[in-house]
């Protein structure tokens, strides 16, 4: 595993200076079993569904050298610098790729190079310091492609950590990922067994001795390292205070860096436990039995099936494409929008320089792409995101207060720029896909981030 444990750094400190951030109180409804016996919330929006597809390690420049999304507006380089001052031609590369980049904090810092984004060479050893300058060819990506060309791209999406993918899990449903109540500090990374420095599980579920780091967003200073266990909000919180159903599909119970509700205790060890539910391809049997939550939070369907480098596999898009297909043939179709993210930036090259708000964000781009009957067609959205735009997507969406989480929602737009609801809803077009096949890949090929 080549996660690099969290090392602070004094020049990232220096642009932190806002205090820290208004903890939010968990809803009095989070405890609560009654909570699931409200009606749902009914909007103004046409939208009551929305879904959220997180995959894993990609950047724009990286999955998206789409030559029609490059003339539609979309920002995708096709070489960048190195740290020797030489311009390197992004060459094409499977995402069968059978080798993964590190990614760490660490990392993140070399590579960002205070927005020089010149430092990928340096993260692997010199004979395969060309390995982060690559791109997935067509063959492989164009299902992507063409949900990003018949709907909306987001090309300034950026995740909002500068890590890999534990703290960026918690970030997708919280709009933070402080160790609380420990410490108001961030997850810094990935759990690990301290005796080897060897990554581990995550979770409230994972092995007593399992510590992760942390860290202050304000000095770049170590937090304390704790067990993988915590107790803040997630917008799960407020969507049952709304009566909003909602689900997370993952690929099995128990610890994960994947598992992201296997960390927040009151739902770990209460009643909205019920709502995590394995398998991911769970949700198109939920789809077609007219079940498909509020709010859904799909993550890969397994190993295979993830774009996660090192899983020999290039079966990614066939499991998104499913999920879309699923959707986009159903009775959810007029109602639904759908965001296809990904987790982090998994190492490979980006030339965008992120905006720094302090030690820890944000991180490098991750793609975005917007499927909705409502979304803009061919759009491409040039206004800065994060993962928590999405969450304030659903705030508005479900009548959340704006930024009740507290947390990095309180910052982040609400995407509504690749949206019209004014226009009746399109007509949809299944996107063209190798059929997905369920399967897994043995353990050993990918690092540790699926526990």
């Amino acid at each position: 595993m080549k996660h690099t444990r969290f090392i602070p750094l004094v020049t990232i400190a220096a642009l932190a200076a806002c205090s820290a951030p208004q903890t939010a109180s968990l809803p009095a409804s989070s405890n609560a079993a009654t909570s699931h016996m409200k009606l749902a919330f009914t909007g103004t929006s046409p939208i009551q569904h929305v879904v959220i597809i997180f995959q894993e390690n990609r950047t724009p420049d990286n999955l998206f050298q789409s030559s029609k999304l490059i003339a539609e507006g979309a920002t995708i380089a096709q070489s960048g610098p190195n740290s020797l001052g030489q311009t390197v031609q992004l060459q094409p590369q499977s995402l069968a790729a059978p080798w993964d980049i590190g990614h760490g904090h660490q990392i993140f810092l070399t590579e960002w190079d205070n927005g020089k984004q010149d430092g990928f060479n340096l993260v692997e050893p010199v004979k395969l310091a060309w390995r982060p300058y690559s791109y997935v060819p067509a063959s492989e990506a164009q299902p992507y492609w063409d949900m990003a060309t018949q709907y909306a791209f987001a090309d300034h999406m950026f995740e909002t950590d500068q890590s890999s993918s534990y703290p960026s899990h918690q970030y997708i449903v919280s709009a933070t990922a402080r160790a609380l109540p420990q410490t108001v500090d961030e997850i810094a990374g990935g759990p690990y067994y301290p005796k080897t420095g060897k990554d581990g599980p995550a979770g409230c579920d994972a092995p007593e001795e399992m510590l992760v780091d942390t860290i202050n967003l304000h000095n770049a200073l170590n937090g304390p390292s704790l067990y993988p266990c915590f107790d803040r909000p997630s917008l799960t919180d407020f969507l049952d205070e709304q009566g909003v159903t909602w689900k997370y599909y993952q690929r099995n119970l128990g610890p994960g860096w994947w598992h992201a509700f296997d960390s927040i205790k009151h739902i770990r060890y209460g009643p909205d436990y019920a709502n995590v539910v394995t398998p991911p391809a769970s949700i198109l049997t939920d789809i077609s039995t007219g079940n498909l939550p509020g709010v859904s939070w799909v993550m890969p369907a397994d190993d295979l099936h993830s774009d996660h480098p090192g899983s020999k596999s290039a079966a990614g898009p066939s499991w998104v494409a499913a999920v879309v297909n699923a959707v986009g043939q159903s009775q959810y179709w007029d109602s639904t929008a759908i965001f296809i993210t990904w987790d982090d930036w998994g190492g490979w090259y980006d030339h965008v320089p992120p905006k720094i708000y302090n030690s820890y964000e944000l991180g490098f781009r991750v793609p975005l792409v917007i499927v909705s009957p409502y979304a803009k067609k061919g759009y491409v959205s040039h206004r800065q995101h994060e993962f928590a735009s999405i969450l304030a997507f659903a705030e508005k969406t479900f009548g959340i207060k704006k930024g009740a989480l507290h947390g990095t929602d309180m910052r982040s737009d609400d995407l509504m720029d690749a949206f019209n609801f004014k226009k009746p809803p399109s007509v949809f077009v299944p996107i063209t896909a190798p059929p997905f096949q369920s399967g897994n890949a043995p353990a050993s090929v990918l690092d540790a981030e699926d526990y």
